[in-house]
């Protein structure tokens, strides 16, 4: 094949012109990331019972549901989380190289089965689901720089005008509102509705009927009579847009001609849909929308398709409202892939001027170099024809390949010429020549090269996904370097060497000819160390040996872990109080850190996005989530302003922060590789028999055991503890005595303390929801309760004291499953010194013991 190309150079040319394009136009369209995508693809199925408790949730929708994801293809696990926020979450992960979509349409399939098995009330706020993973890879917060918004009116704005935009990116999974839109929100006044002698209910029906869309029909509509002239559409009621509007609907007409209007019985006004969240951005009234990637999409092309988009509706935006980036992860990204391609850069530099320096030729030295940038532009192109991304394991195997590929054109250049000094042949004969003796060992080394680097292709697993590219990338440049070095480097060897007269050699005088005597003498000094070791061939072989044992031994102990942990440029901090707080509570820890951050790292920190209802543990008016943003790397002191070094500080600063808050500081991770930088070290499911007493007597066992384990830090419940519940019990044999409807009882419980979805209305365009509740200082007291009445049969009103009673119980506000059983997940850290391999081996040991006591 050599002797082809050697009379053919500018063939041997064009296919390497060809090679190098390929190679360009696959840069343009490889996708651009930190490690190949490592967790697995993820459906997330999202339910929503406005009232209910977390046991409610999860007996009559998350089992529901999970019970019916049956016959899907590749699932791995299911997991699910039910909060008394009212919110159901059940994921589905499937196995690597599952597609998204196809997983998507069967989990779809399966759903609609469950759907009609659910409360009317989930069904008439929607079941989603998405292919989305579960953490953020933009969190944007939106500002009134100004104070010409409020919070609501910067909320509504994002809810209405933003976020449907940037949930229609392709790449983006879903995207969760830190605030939400405008609702009408009807606030009964239960003492006023007991004078009218009317219930919840009524004002829900009056809602139902008097706050419609009617489609009547046409005027001469098809089929008509003959010789008819007019066709008009005929519009008759629509739904109310205004305040004013609904408090004019009519609930009672009285015999004497009065009405009760719902203005009589409530406060009507636009309020937030959702009261969940409190949003902040260095310390102003905010809003913000999370987005998370979509399986299988590629983050950088998501975030940045996401920033345009915001960078196009900011020229719609109110005055004064401005979005800011609150967390990100592609800026490090960036970053690591720069500095890779200067590693890149820097190692064909000084690989050049290593081969000129032993070489002592420019135009021999040319000629290797050349096969560089070939062979690495075509691994571009091998990277875009297996789907691969660029990332930083593709591309630190470029960097190793680099003294490897040159090896195979450096062997071709030196041969001939030595073959040239040698028998004085001009270069296209010595080049012939040459590629007679070496071609065979040019293939040899290839597949030696190939054979080391091949078997991490089939590891399986996660390991598998991280190395399976580094050693296709890797073997594909070995394999391209030698078809270089057997078409290219022969052509060029016999176009750009000048012909050497027999005994000629390169380097007599001057700096190399200094540099070939120093390397002479120092390889027969070399040589004669070698003769010594020969002649006491045994001792040295026992020092070999005992280097062997000694490596093996420090092997053995070399801390392991998945992947490491770095600066990111921002971290996450989590705020938790005892179950029971209320929302303002959490919010003054909350200032009292963001006070912290805005002091004593304000040479650090850039912007913090606080959230109070988010936490890592799940959502409820005790937890808080703040993303802090951190300055440039280059502005920051690399020891003291790391990200790590901050964390410190800030652990200390709140160790002994007020009684019962616990402030968590977690770095950031990828997105797209699972638990990075967390551990999953426990989980455990338990049969209904046990109950949830045995679970969280389980959990502190295991609490209790790994905080005396010197290796272990930082273990902890990744939850909320069980808090106060109020339970109404209701005595239905003295409600049916009383003629009192058992519906009409849990219609007036869930209207007043949940609230309840009655409708939609018309707002600037868009439509948005009705709900009625109980106003609020009517819902703070249990005595409240009795407040409320509900009619009889008999048309009288009867009481709630008549028939319920309540008493206080502990339970949780988060309950979570894993595969159908109730479960709980624990996560921890390694010790200081200690590897995450190592801390997962004792947990795992001190686990099964928990479980062989508690489940036998």
């Amino acid at each position: 094949m050599a002797n082809f190309f050697i009379d053919r150079p500018i063939f041997a040319w064009v296919l390497a012109i060809l090679l190098c394009l390929t190679g360009v136009l696959a840069i343009t369209s490889l996708p651009v990331e930190q490690y190949p995508e490592l967790a697995p693809p993820n459906v997330r199925i999202t339910a929503n019972y406005p009232g209910a408790s977390a046991q409610t949730l999860e007996n009559t929708v998350t089992q529901v549901i999970e019970q019916n994801m049956t016959g899907l293809d590749n699932l791995m696990y299911m997991s699910s989380q039910s909060s008394a926020t009212g919110q159901a979450t059940v994921t589905l992960s499937f196995t690597a190289g599952t597609d998204p979509d196809e997983a998507v349409q069967q989990v779809q399939n399966q759903l609609q089965s469950a759907l009609r098995k659910l409360p009317q009330a989930v069904q008439n706020q929607g079941v989603t689901v998405r292919k989305t993973g579960d953490t953020n890879i933009l969190t944007i917060a939106f500002v009134s720089t100004d104070g010409s918004m409020d919070k609501q009116d910067i909320a509504d704005y994002v809810a209405s005008n933003i976020q449907d935009p940037l949930s229609r990116i392709n790449g983006v999974g879903d995207i969760d509102a830190y605030g939400s839109q405008y609702s009408m929100r009807i606030w009964l006044d239960p003492n006023k509705l007991t004078s009218v002698q009317m219930t919840a209910k009524d004002v829900t029906d009056a809602i139902e009927s008097q706050n419609a869309q009617i489609a009547v029909g046409q005027l001469g509509g098809t089929p008509s009579v003959d010789n008819q002239a007019l066709n008009a559409t005929i519009n008759s009621q629509s739904l109310l847009q205004t305040p004013e509007q609904f408090r004019n609907i009519t609930l009672r007409v009285n015999q004497d001609g009065s009405e009760v209007r719902l203005g009589d019985v409530a406060t009507v006004e636009m309020g937030a849909e959702k009261y969940d969240y409190l949003s902040r951005f260095n310390g102003k009234p905010a809003s913000g929308l999370g987005v998370k990637l979509a399986s299988g999409a590629n983050e950088m092309a998501t975030a940045e398709l996401v920033l345009n988009r915001l960078d196009e509706l900011s020229h719609f935006f109110p005055h004064g409202l401005e979005y800011k980036v609150a967390y990100e992860t592609t800026s490090f990204v960036k970053a690591s892939i720069e500095d890779v391609v200067k590693t890149l850069l820097e190692a064909i530099a000084l690989v050049f001027l290593v081969m000129y320096l032993f070489l002592q030729n420019f135009r021999a030295t040319l000629i290797p170099t050349i096969a560089v940038p070939v062979v690495l532009l075509g691994t571009f192109a091998v990277l875009y024809a297996f789907g691969y991304s660029i990332n930083t394991l593709t591309m630190f195997a470029m960097v190793l390949a680099i003294g490897l590929l040159v090896d195979d054109a450096i062997v071709v250049v030196e041969n001939v010429e030595r073959i040239m000094s040698e028998e004085g042949l001009s270069p296209r004969q010595a080049t012939r020549k040459s590629m007679g003796q070496i071609q065979g060992a040019l293939v040899g080394i290839a597949m030696v090269l190939s054979a080391v680097f091949i078997p991490m292709a089939f590891f399986g697993g996660t390991t598998g996904a991280i190395y399976r590219q580094f050693s296709i990338t890797i073997v594909s440049a070995m394999v391209l370097s030698v078809l270089v070095a057997m078409i290219l480097t022969p052509a060029l060897c016999c176009t750009l060497l000048k012909p050497l007269h027999k005994g000629e050699h390169h380097g007599q005088k001057g700096f190399f000819g200094w540099f070939n005597r120093m390397f002479n003498r120092n390889a027969a000094r070399y040589e004669a160390g070698v003769g010594k070791v020969l002649h006491r061939s045994v001792r040295w072989m026992v020092v070999y040996v005992l280097l062997l044992g000694g490596m093996v031994f420090l092997f053995l102990r070399l801390p392991t872990s998945f992947l490491p942990l770095e600066d990111r440029g921002m971290f996450i901090t989590s705020v938790q109080l005892p179950s029971g707080s209320t929302q303002q509570q959490t919010l003054k820890v909350v200032q009292k850190v963001e006070n912290y951050f805005h002091t004593q790292e304000k040479d650090n920190v850039v912007s913090i996005f606080s959230t109070v209802g988010s936490g890592p543990g799940g959502n409820g008016q005790n937890v808080a989530r703040m993303f802090i943003r951190l300055k440039d790397w280059e502005q920051r002191d690399s020891k003291t302003g790391s990200s790590f070094a901050i964390i410190e500080r800030a652990t200390k600063a709140f160790s002994h922060h007020q009684r019962g808050a616990r402030l968590r500081q977690q770095p950031s991770r990828h997105q797209r590789n699972g638990q990075l930088g967390r551990v999953l070290i426990w989980s455990c499911r338990i049969t209904p028999a046990r109950g949830h007493d045995a679970l969280m007597a389980a959990r502190d066992k295991l609490l209790d055991l790994a905080g005396k384990n010197p290796q272990l830090t930082r273990v902890r419940h990744n939850g909320l503890d069980d808090s106060p519940q109020l339970q109404v019990d209701i005595d239905q044999r003295k409600a049916q005595a009383l003629g009192v409807s058992i519906d009409d009882i849990n219609n007036t419980l869930q209207t007043a303390w949940g609230s309840s979805y009655v409708n939609d209305f018309m707002d600037r365009g868009r439509v948005k929801k009705v709900y009625v509740q109980s106003a609020a200082k009517y819902r703070m007291l249990p005595d409240d309760i009795n407040r409320w009445y509900v009619r009889n049969n008999a048309g009288g009103m009867v009481p709630f004291s008549a028939f319920a009673t309540s008493r206080w119980e502990t339970g949780s506000p988060r309950l979570e499953r894993y595969n159908g059983y109730s479960a709980l997940e624990i996560v921890g850290e390694a010790a200081p010194g200690v590897s995450t391999g190592t801390a997962m081996d004792v947990m795992g040991k001190t686990g099964a013991a928990v479980a062989g006591r508690f489940w036998p």
